[in-house]
């Protein structure tokens, strides 16, 4: 056996990728590398052709200037579903914003001739990406050019609930003077806890800070030392909770974020702390809020999102009188239009001359039989890093992964970009709404200042399958579950591929074995008689069925880690009954 240095394996984040990848499709991961080059996507048009780019929701005027210059230009606005997919077939190309459903219709009619959707803004929930995918089709987005309009709209929203600004406004119009009525709260000296530091959660703590705020954040991902060099400090959820005076949200809607603020999340706040959302509407509990707000946990509510756009009419949260609302007015400027407009219009452009930006959101399709062969170790390695990242406890953030292969096969015989991405896009895209792929993979790490760096393993035997394990490893954190952190001061994760499904063959130094499906639950107990089935009463009784479980240990009646698979998550009473055993001593529950 032989290793080779990681130090050799750092990733390289200029590198000219020109494959792409996403989840919805048969996954692979390690390359074999091919005798000859070959070209993966072509998505150009036949040499002299122009071609067609449906325009089907208003843009900036320099977007399409921009499109005119390389295509024929379409731009046909409210059309019904039956009369976008009558036009698709006639398309290279379609660019939306919100308003449009880009859906399995949609790319079926397409009959083979739409190369790219460009989605002019962020979120892509109304493009059907599974389907894109499976059609061949690339998805674009412009996720930059508004984020100085929805920081400003942030602060705009936090100046209006701190001296009841739309309150007033409407008294004022209805013909009453209510001074004592309306006396707000100054700014200077408060506290602002933003939720999520990306772009637009950094340029409001810019301008916070500008208003005399002490400002801190919660993101798992944001760099230290941009955070310092702003002068915000980054904190856990819980300080962030209890500590705010003021909550602006950032973070994206996913599965993770979705109903984080609920009614557990604001017995936890502050009294009479006020809440800004320029994010998604998705991430509160809308109902959860309007009790918050009535019984005056929550003393103010700024809303610009909603998790039904428009709200229904009878909406109470909409009408409660402590609530300001805009309707999803964050990049609504004149320049921010501008801006997403050339962005998507650069995007669109760049595809259709067969150009991969690191905007893209999904990926054409990889050549079947790589796909046969590896699809279950790009499985296992994005349900690895799924599982590290969820062990990460603190706010310091993930900064440094190293990533293990250990194989029979030479370097020169495996390519392990693709599995590098699906170990970015596993530790990520939980806490993300960024979609990563090969494409986009190290522009995203970098991004987020994260360093991946790979090391192999080189094995004795007969190369017959590309991996035997595949290891991920997170340096200087603490860890949620503390068995998790293996000899070298790193959560570790490990696993193998058995019988072409992924399983879990290691947790810090303790071997397991459990098949990576559904969600796991990991417990450290003292090796006695009778835990499992004290645990498996617990979850038969919530009627959550177990697909795996394997006990690891130290030595007999010493300290032993229980994994268990579960296909469907158990009620939060039935993880504090897990915990409260007697010899349970800790446990973690992890989704998959």
């Amino acid at each position: 056996m032989s290793v080779i240095s990681s130090s050799n394996l750092t990733i390289s984040l200029n590198t000219t990728i020109s494959l792409s990848w996403r989840s919805s499709l048969p996954s692979r991961a390690i390359f074999p590398r091919p005798k000859k080059p070959k070209t993966l996507v072509v998505l150009a048009t036949a040499l002299g052709a122009k071609p067609t780019v449906l325009v089907a929701e208003k843009i900036g005027d320099a977007g399409i200037q921009l499109l005119k210059t390389f295509a024929n230009v379409d731009c046909s606005y409210n059309l019904s579903p039956e009369e976008l997919c009558t036009k698709i077939s006639l398309c290279d190309a379609l660019i939306v914003r919100s308003g449009t459903k880009v859906t399995r219709e949609v790319f079926e009619s397409a009959m083979g001739r739409l190369k790219v959707v460009g989605r002019a803004g962020v979120g892509i929930d109304n493009v059907d990406i599974s389907a894109a995918t499976e059609h061949g089709c690339l998805v674009v987005n412009a996720p930059t050019a508004n984020t100085i309009a929805a920081a400003e709209h942030g602060i705009a929203l936090l100046t209006a609930v701190s001296r009841n600004v739309a309150q007033a406004d409407a008294s004022v119009k209805a013909g009453k003077w209510e001074r004592n009525k309306y006396v707000g709260v100054s700014l200077v000296g408060k506290t602002l806890a933003v939720m999520g530091f990306g772009k637009v959660g950094s340029e409001v703590a810019r301008r916070a800070k500008g208003l005399g705020m002490q400002v801190i954040a919660h993101d798992p991902y944001a760099p230290a030392d941009r955070a310092r060099a702003i002068g915000v400090e980054l904190v856990s959820f819980e300080e962030a909770l209890t500590t705010a005076d003021f909550i602006s949200l950032h973070m994206p809607l996913t599965p993770a974020t979705s109903k984080m603020f609920n009614d557990e999340t604001f017995s936890r706040v502050k009294k009479g702390v006020r809440i800004i959302n320029v994010a998604r509407g998705g991430v509160i509990d809308e109902e959860a809020l309007l009790r918050a707000l009535d019984s005056g946990v929550v003393a103010q509510a700024a809303l610009d999102v909603f998790t039904e756009e428009p709200p229904p009419q009878e909406n109470k949260l909409v009408r409660h009188e402590n609530v300001t609302v805009t309707p999803h007015l964050g990049a609504s400027t004149t320049e921010a239009q501008e801006g997403v407009a050339l962005e998507i219009a650069e995007a669109v452009v760049g595809a259709l001359r067969g150009e991969l930006a690191a905007t893209a959101v999904n990926a054409p399709m990889v050549p079947a039989e790589v796909l046969l062969e590896l699809s279950p170790y790009v499985a296992l390695t994005e349900k690895l890093g799924r599982l590290a990242v969820q062990l990460v406890a603190g706010g310091s953030g993930v900064k440094f992964v190293k990533v293990t292969y250990a194989s029979t096969r030479g370097p020169d015989d495996l390519d392990t970009r693709l599995l590098r991405a699906m170990v970015t896009k596993g530790l990520i895209e939980p806490v993300s709404s960024v979609f990563v792929n090969l494409v986009n993979a190290d522009f995203i790490a970098k991004q987020r200042g994260l360093r991946l760096t790979e090391e192999r393993i080189v094995l004795d035997g007969s190369p017959e399958k590309p991996l035997e394990f595949i290891q991920v490893r997170i340096a200087n954190v603490e860890s949620k579950f503390v068995s998790a952190i293996s000899n070298s001061g790193e959560i570790t994760v490990e696993g193998r591929v058995k019988d072409g499904k992924p399983h879990l063959t290691k947790v810090g130094s303790f071997g397991v074995d459990v098949s990576l499906e559904g969600s796991i639950v990991l417990c450290r107990q003292s090796d006695q008689p009778g835990i499992i089935g004290k645990v498996g009463n617990i979850i038969s009784e919530e009627n959550v069925n177990v697909n795996f479980m394997s006990v690891g240990r130290i030595a007999p009646g010493k300290q032993a880690v229980m994994t268990i698979g579960l296909d469907e998550e158990p009620s939060r009473d039935a993880l504090k009954k897990i915990g409260e055993i007697t010899a349970v001593e800790e446990f973690v529950f992890l989704k998959l």
